[in-house]
């Protein structure tokens, strides 16, 4: 491998871990399983080429995601994942719910609708993780 198609997929893990701490081993051992072309090919280009650009801070491009999954109703586990992403930036439930009215508006009730049960479950998960780490930093005091 390259260093330059390294540091694209460095550059994109890097990026993803700021998403979710988790994601980049669990990505990288499904995507290398099958190529090693495609996390530098499809990461690099979504997340070192575009997400990484200073046009938008990584807080409005995760609202502007999981607004455009949720209107595509087709990709129900990334939607889930954008929306713990970000939860994990700085986005509150209260925008993710607001995204989620706006949706109803501009692509329909079915495309809302699959986007409340990928938020409960993101919600859900993320709450998981926050109480796990708040236990995990109580244990270290």
């Amino acid at each position: 491998m390259s260093s330059l198609v390294f540091d694209r997929r460095e550059r994109a893990f890097a990026l993803l871990a700021q998403l979710d701490p988790q994601a980049p081993a669990k990505v990288a051992a499904s995507l290398d399983a099958l190529s090693d072309d495609f996390a530098e090919l499809v990461l690099g280009f979504a997340f070192a080429d575009v997400v990484a650009r200073p046009g938008i801070d990584l807080r409005t491009r995760e609202m502007l995601t999981v607004a455009a999954l949720m209107a595509m109703g087709n990709a129900p586990g990334q939607l889930e994942f954008h929306i713990r992403a970000a939860l994990n930036v700085g986005v509150s439930r209260e925008e993710i719910i607001e995204v989620l009215l706006q949706i109803a508006v501009y692509a329909g009730v079915p495309a809302c609708m699959n986007g409340i049960s990928a938020a409960r479950k993101a919600f859900a998960s993320h709450a998981e993780r926050q109480d796990s780490q708040q236990e995990g930093r109580l244990d270290q005091d």
